[in-house]
């Protein structure tokens, strides 16, 4: 369950953080090295869970490619460190992508160190030039682990991608005039099976300033917003 839960937070949180990149190739978000964000996260009632800490530490240019890491802290309600892990994004020509890979966090990959793992998936894509209407590619990440013989395989998809909208949205971090993304969030853990609709805010030229997740029937699960911002 914590695996299935860990691999749905990093898909998400790719997907969100994919519209963090450097200028050079991103019109949504000022990204430099020394950049930093600070997110909480709410559960359905509005009672703060926890907060998350990005900072970009690393952006290098190759030829027409724009290579970044951001490294990311999460912290629980309380402030205790739940883990540390690092993104790495490239961005090229017209599109921002996200190494499915690095979605994983390296505290899951330790934790997990005396079982056999394999990790497959797909990156995940986003355009710059969005547009209300516009459908989005999918993208997906399957762990696969075996340990004495017992095998057990997590997959996350985020699929049904598409821009609905321009809204604007007020955080504590200000208000933002945003592209509204939907997806959902499909996991299965062995023969269990979900299914989580997920709604994400991308304000240019700031990023990602809310998000929403959503059981199948529409109710509120749990919520993100942008409290903090520095460049």
């Amino acid at each position: 369950m914590k695996i299935k839960l860990l691999l749905s937070l990093a898909l998400l949180c790719g997907a969100s953080m994919i519209y963090a990149q450097s200028t050079n190739c991103s019109r949504f978000y000022p990204m430099d090295e020394g950049t930093s964000f600070e997110y909480t996260s709410y559960n359905k009632k509005g009672k703060t869970e926890g907060k998350s800490s990005y900072k970009v530490t690393s952006v290098e240019n190759d030829g027409d490619t724009t290579v970044a890491t951001m490294d990311i802290s999460f912290e629980d309600q309380k402030g205790k460190k739940v883990y540390d892990t690092n993104y790495s994004f490239s961005c090229t020509g017209n599109m921002v992508t996200v190494d499915y890979e690095s979605l994983v966090p390296q505290q899951m990959l330790t934790q997990y160190e005396d079982m056999e793992m394999e990790i497959t998936g797909t990156d995940i894509e986003l355009p710059n030039d969005l547009g209300v209407g516009q459908e989005l590619e999918d993208a997906n990440v399957t762990l696969k682990m075996n340990m004495g013989g017992i095998s057990m395989n997590t997959t996350v998809d985020m699929v049904n991608r598409k821009v609905e909208k321009k809204e604007n949205v007020t955080t504590p971090a200000g208000t933002f005039e945003c592209f509204v993304i939907y997806s959902e969030n499909q996991s299965k853990v062995m023969m269990a099976k979900s299914n989580f609709p997920s709604r994400v805010w991308l304000a240019e030229g700031v990023g990602m300033v809310k998000q929403e997740t959503y059981k199948k029937n529409g109710d509120l699960m749990s919520s993100t917003e942008l409290t903090k911002f520095s460049k």
